[in-house]
């Protein structure tokens, strides 16, 4: 699998992923990064340390969370901190959002893959965003109500239809990755 410039020999090796939210609440790490010196500093440590993948968060998706960041809010948190990134460090950057928009112009500054909490489910302009711009994907699964028949065929069916969409709207078999989303649904 192809990320940005980097090829992901799948079944070869487990690949890391840092995560770095920019922003004040995160579940995480409580905006500890959310200044770009301060996010800068953390992506050089976690190349060091290993990770593949850097993703970029500029909504808080914590349990529990309320309020959903407008456009321009998340898209000011999460743009300056990809583009230095990029200009800085030689490793993909995913943008982890659910809005098309954001995840467009996250593209735009230089994420190559969008990492979607909902699957392409919470926006329906998600899936042609990620088809138009040639990124990758990581489609979780997730659930308004934690509600299950059988959960393990219920989240099965819930990633199969994610990959449902995607794929109408063209986005390539090789650039899915399915997140079965432990922790949220």
């Amino acid at each position: 699998m192809k990320i940005g410039n980097r090829e992901f020999e799948i079944g070869r090796r487990t690949y890391l992923m840092g995560i770095l939210n920019v922003t004040p609440d995160s579940f995480s790490d409580g905006g500890k990064w959310n200044r770009l010196d301060a996010a800068l500093s953390h992506t050089e440590e976690m190349i060091r340390d290993g990770a593949d993948i850097i993703d970029v968060g500029g909504e808080s998706t914590r349990p529990g969370y309320g309020a959903i960041l407008p456009d321009g809010e998340e898209l000011e948190r999460v743009l300056p901190v990809i583009e230095a990134v990029r200009e800085r460090f030689d490793v993909p950057i995913s943008v982890d959002t659910y809005k098309s928009r954001v995840a467009e112009e996250a593209v735009k500054a230089g994420a190559c893959l969008v990492n979607d909490i909902w699957g392409c489910k919470y926006d329906e302009e998600m899936a042609g965003v990620i088809a138009r711009t040639g990124a990758a994907c990581c489609l979780m699964h997730n659930r308004k109500e934690p509600i299950y028949e059988n959960y393990l065929e219920d989240v099965k069916a819930d990633l199969l239809r994610s990959v449902e969409l995607a794929r109408q709207a063209g986005v390539a078999g090789d650039k899915i990755i399915l997140d079965p989303g432990m922790g949220f649904g």
